[in-house]
């Protein structure tokens, strides 16, 4: 069984919902024509990432829309109109409560929101409370993990257990100033200012260490210690103050890269995702060799548990 996909890349306008949502039409309606099942685009991208960092609560209230509101309404009515499922990020209130969230509309009709688990981007964004997975038209279970979710590996593999094939992981990353000592460090913005002048030098930044090298050393392993697909999409270009790496792609269950982007700009990748590798995947025999009897140290507390932000950070 064959699922075609697609992932984006794309630089989104702060605060500037219409020429981002016409972004993503304007890619749904690429993939449409070009046979595509479900497309999906970053984290946020619906209202940019990074500035929401540095702006009022206020400000993030005033943005935010609730699950029924008018940008999911519009990308569900073109996931109708092009029979194709479009994956898009967003901040969405419920309750007086703020999520970083992720809406899959899919072309039946059906909306999946997705909140994550991890949010750290601001004191006012909470962080979601379950996982989400779900069955499609096209008999494949996928499920959402936005951005740091994909990080802590329980995460995953919760999501592989609850029967996801697939995994649409929205980011914006790349760039990032960690704290780590080996972790990534930021692209100088002056890099992706000259990029006209300059591509190689966008380019090898978009490649190295702070970008692609990074999510080589363990987004792979995701796929391939849970026998599942990654559909990993991104931000490129300017985020406030910090830059994005792009890197687009389409991991199978062996964690192979089967498609990703070396653009250095707003792009889409494509590839055909053959079902039929994941019952056999390394990682699901993993799975079904685990012993939960086991495991209760991952559950135990030991005191030093912080929230998403604090370790964020710190």
């Amino acid at each position: 069984m064959i699922l075609r996909a697609a992932t984006v890349q794309f630089e989104p306008r702060p605060g500037v919902k219409e020429y981002n949502l016409a972004r993503v039409e304007h890619f749904a309606r690429s993939a449409a024509a070009d046979g595509v099942q479900i497309v999906a685009f970053p984290e946020m991208c619906l209202l940019g990432y990074w500035h929401l960092t540095k702006r009022d609560a206020g400000y993030l209230h005033s943005v935010a829309e609730a699950d029924d509101g008018p940008s999911i309404a519009r990308v569900s009515a073109l996931a109708a109109e092009l029979h194709v499922g479009i994956g898009v990020g967003l901040l969405t209130a419920r309750d007086g409560w703020l999520f970083n969230a992720y809406a899959v509309c899919l072309p039946d009709g059906s909306v999946h929101i997705h909140r994550k688990l991890h949010a750290f981007e601001h004191e006012a964004i909470s962080s979601g409370g379950r996982y989400t997975v779900f069955d499609t038209p096209w008999d494949v279970r996928m499920g959402v993990l936005i951005c740091y979710d994909n990080n802590l590996v329980e995460n995953v593999r919760a999501t592989a257990l609850l029967g996801a094939q697939v995994l649409l992981a929205p980011h914006q990353t790349g760039g990032t100033d960690s704290v780590s000592p080996h972790g990534m460090k930021p692209i100088p913005l002056s890099v992706w200012e000259n990029r006209h002048t300059d591509p190689g030098a966008v380019e090898d930044a978009f490649r190295g260490p702070n970008g692609r090298g990074w999510l080589l050393r363990w987004l792979p392993s995701r796929a391939h210690d849970n026998g599942l697909f990654v559909v990993f999409s991104n931000g490129v270009g300017r985020d406030d103050d910090e830059v994005r790496t792009g890197n687009a792609m389409v991991i199978d269950p062996y964690g192979r890269i089967i498609a990703e982007s070396w653009a250095i700009h707003d792009a889409m990748v494509t590839a055909d995702l053959d079902l039929d590798l994941v019952p056999l995947a390394t990682g699901r025999r993993w799975l079904r060799a685990r012993r939960p009897e086991l495991y209760r140290p991952l559950t135990a507390k030991y005191g030093d548990e912080v929230d998403a932000r604090t370790a964020r950070f710190s």
